[in-house]
């Protein structure tokens, strides 16, 4: 197809504007086309749930495969269970998962659990312990400290402070200390 040169007219007929109109209309359609596809894009094909979204591993042992299926090979074996990872995507029973150091594969969604878990500022692998507090503020009594790569359960977040409980341990912390929960995310 051979491009022209532009021609440009000193004033606009109402044919003129009318084609204006028309493809000013045909353009917002195209743009709520692909708004839609974006907002289709934002929940899962086999559960309808959200996408991106936080879980946690069921089993101490979880193979994390390079595609949807039993036939591709075994990136990682992961054996903790609890730890928190995120669903990036869903193929029928496969889900693609992302842990905290950023590795990505895909697992059988029976090996996933809804249950809310994080993990404990694990971008900092030799930090001092992080304080726990009896109430979600930072001038409340300590409760417990957390070390980074620690796993707790989730009771709870507001936004800011999420409220985590383990073996020995119940209470608060900031959401921004925490992997599994996204910044301003709320769990009830």
């Amino acid at each position: 197809m051979a491009i022209g040169p532009k021609i440009r007219f000193a004033s606009v007929s109402s044919f003129g504007r009318r084609r204006r109109a028309a493809c000013a209309l045909v353009g917002a359609s195209l743009c709520l086309g692909v708004i839609s596809v974006h907002a289709q894009q934002a929940v899962g094909s086999a559960t309808g749930l959200a996408i991106p979204r936080y879980v946690s591993l069921k089993s101490d042992h979880v193979n994390l495969r390079e595609g949807p299926s039993k036939d591709h090979a075994t990136k990682w074996i992961y054996q903790r269970p609890g730890l928190p990872v995120e669903i990036t995507a869903e193929y029928e029973i496969w889900r693609r998962i992302r842990d905290s150091e950023g590795a990505e594969g895909w697992v059988l969604h029976s090996l996933l659990s809804g249950k809310r878990t994080v993990l404990i500022e694990p971008w900092k692998k030799n930090a001092p312990a992080l304080p726990l507090y009896a109430q979600p503020q930072e001038d409340a009594d300590v409760k417990a400290k957390l070390a980074p790569g620690v796993v707790a359960s989730v009771k709870s977040c507001d936004g800011t402070w999420c409220r985590l409980k383990g073996d020995g341990y119940d209470g608060f912390m900031s959401q921004t200390n925490l992997w599994g929960v996204y910044p301003g995310e709320k769990v009830e």
